[in-house]
């Protein structure tokens, strides 16, 4: 059996997890969570994350009841994210591997969500919708190799939510999109505004620009902040959901595309 342990600082949150054989043993984080109205800065985002993380690789440690001498091997993420809180992460991972003298392994961040959600859900050739702060794409597995089907062409959902809760001034606890999310259940009614979808792509940056511009009229009137949530989740989530069910009707010709050149190959 094999037992890892992976420290994750990519973003504003900084985790340490441990594994056996695909069970999660330990899942410890911690959250930099900035002023309302503000974004998480790089600096700021390391020097929390350095603070943090020592305190995490022992509670882990404590949670799983798992000593450094049983771990395996020590995961980091490489990237991609914010530049200096990922090497923060990265020289603690380096320096815990040389002490417990363990192998080292850096992983994609893209594609340690994708495999942890394939590994929890049991599903052994899913087709992905991977949404997050930086990342907006609809992907799936061909000739072992992760292919992107369809993704955002400007910004992605998680940071067009993150801009908009900066114009709301709305607290970044526990996170901002969560926030606007909880604001838009209290609504019912939405702005009429017009979808747009590209193919297999989306764009968000110009549903975050039309409610920026109308913002200070919008808070003039009553009721309409509520209104205002409800438009940007329905502009963002629902396009979500339509196009991974374009993509596997994709995926599936694709693949039997691909399957019919191999023979052709041979």
């Amino acid at each position: 059996m094999v037992i890892a342990i992976g420290l994750e600082g990519s973003a504003n949150k900084v985790g340490v997890g441990i594994i056996r054989d695909g069970e999660v043993l330990a899942n410890c984080r911690q959250t930099y969570i900035s002023p309302p109205g503000e974004g998480f800065l790089p600096r700021e985002t390391a020097q929390h994350h350095r603070e943090k993380i020592i305190g995490l690789v022992r509670e882990a440690l404590t949670v799983s009841g798992i000593s450094p001498h049983n771990i395996d091997v020590v995961c980091y993420t490489k990237g991609p994210g914010m530049g200096a809180p990922l090497i923060m992460v990265a020289l603690v991972a380096r320096i815990i591997a040389q002490i417990w003298n363990k192998p080292i392994i850096g992983v994609n961040h893209c594609i340690g969500h994708i495999e942890m959600g394939r590994l929890i859900t049991n599903c052994n050739d899913p087709t992905v919708l991977y949404v997050s702060g930086g990342n907006t794409q609809i992907i799936a597995s061909s000739q072992n190799r992760h292919r992107i089907f369809g993704e955002t062409i400007d910004i992605a959902i998680g940071n067009c939510l993150d801009r908009f809760a900066r114009v709301l001034k709305l607290s970044n606890d526990p996170s901002p999109g969560y926030n606007i999310e909880k604001m838009a259940e209290k609504g019912k009614k939405f702005l009429h505004l017009l979808y747009t979808v590209k193919g297999m792509d989306v764009p968000f940056l110009e549903y975050y620009q039309i409610l920026k511009s109308k913002h200070p009229i919008l808070l003039a009137a009553s009721n309409t902040l509520l209104r205002t949530c409800v438009t940007l989740c329905r502009k963002l989530f629902l396009p979500c959901l339509w196009k991974p069910q374009r993509g596997q009707c994709l995926i599936v010709v694709h693949k039997k595309s691909s399957l019919w050149e191999e023979r052709v190959a041979t």
